[in-house]
């Protein structure tokens, strides 16, 4: 942190949720409760609620593009984090800046689909991210299916810790990604997450919180790591962090009745879960 007074500053390069649960509106939360300054590049625009996304609007890549500059030409981001780019053009814009080393400590959350089975990321996008993103992440937080689609393998096949493993090291070792966080929230069973980094695996064993009430936790994780970055904790104490912090927020909402469909988390602990 800058000074006693100044907050630290992160940057999140992502799409706008109507329904608030997820996207640029779940990291803004997310960085506030963390004590960090949010600031936001928009991607594309969402018409969605709890149940469903009814449209996706992307912005123009070079507009995209000047809303980030225009916040490093003002702002000491210590942190930066993307979510959904919706298309390679974007992908391949955003890439462009990490290339030149304009997006510090970045953490590459890949939105390829939602919860509910809708594409966020047009099919050319996959390839931008594996050739052109990824290899300048400092940390990649993909979930199982988006592990597997990485990957080239069969989601059905990633039913075991040890499966998991082997995906995070091959996403490492393939992309250039420094470390890899995949995520165990869609496996049966325990919520374990494994962390793949430059000295070896890690698992981050997890309590599955019974809720349907799950809405934007990626979009939380990745931004809770970028603040963690951005207020210069070490990466693997950022992402633990990080894990701690989102099964608080689970477990907080975990009776909320926020729409029909899946609502979203207790990004500030309102409901004093422990």
């Amino acid at each position: 942190m800058p000074d006693s007074d100044t907050p630290p500053t992160a940057l999140t390069i992502a799409g706008s949720d109507s329904g608030g649960g997820a996207g640029v509106q779940a990291d803004l939360k997310t960085f506030a409760a963390h004590g960090v300054h949010g600031t936001s590049a928009l991607t594309a625009v969402t018409a969605q609620n709890t149940t469903d996304v009814r449209g996706v609007v992307a912005l123009d890549p070079s507009f995209v593009r000047l809303q980030v500059e225009t916040v490093l030409d003002d702002f000491a981001v210590g942190g930066v984090k993307t979510g959904m780019l919706a298309n390679a053009a974007i992908v391949t814009e955003v890439a462009k800046l990490a290339a030149a080393s304009a997006l510090s400590s970045l953490v590459v959350d890949p939105v390829l689909v939602t919860s509910t089975g809708h594409s966020l990321l047009e099919p050319d996008g996959v390839t931008a991210y594996l050739e052109l993103l990824l290899p300048h992440a400092l940390v990649a937080t993909p979930n199982l299916r988006e592990a597997a689609v990485l990957a080239g393998v069969l989601v059905e096949d990633i039913t075991t810790v040890e499966a998991m493993v082997d995906v995070a090291e091959r996403l490492r070792t393939s992309t250039g990604a420094r470390y890899v966080v995949v995520k165990g929230g869609h496996r049966t069973g325990s919520a374990d997450d494994v962390v793949a980094g430059p000295t070896g695996a890690t698992v981050l064993p997890g309590t599955r919180v019974t809720t349907g009430n799950d809405h934007g936790t990626g979009c939380s994780l990745s931004a809770a790591v970028a603040a963690n970055l951005a207020r210069g904790l070490a990466v693997e104490v950022a992402i633990a962090s990080a894990k701690a912090y989102v099964a608080r927020a689970l477990a907080g909402a975990a009776a909320w009745r926020l729409g029909a469909g899946h609502g979203p988390v207790d990004h500030f602990g309102w409901s004093g879960a422990p």
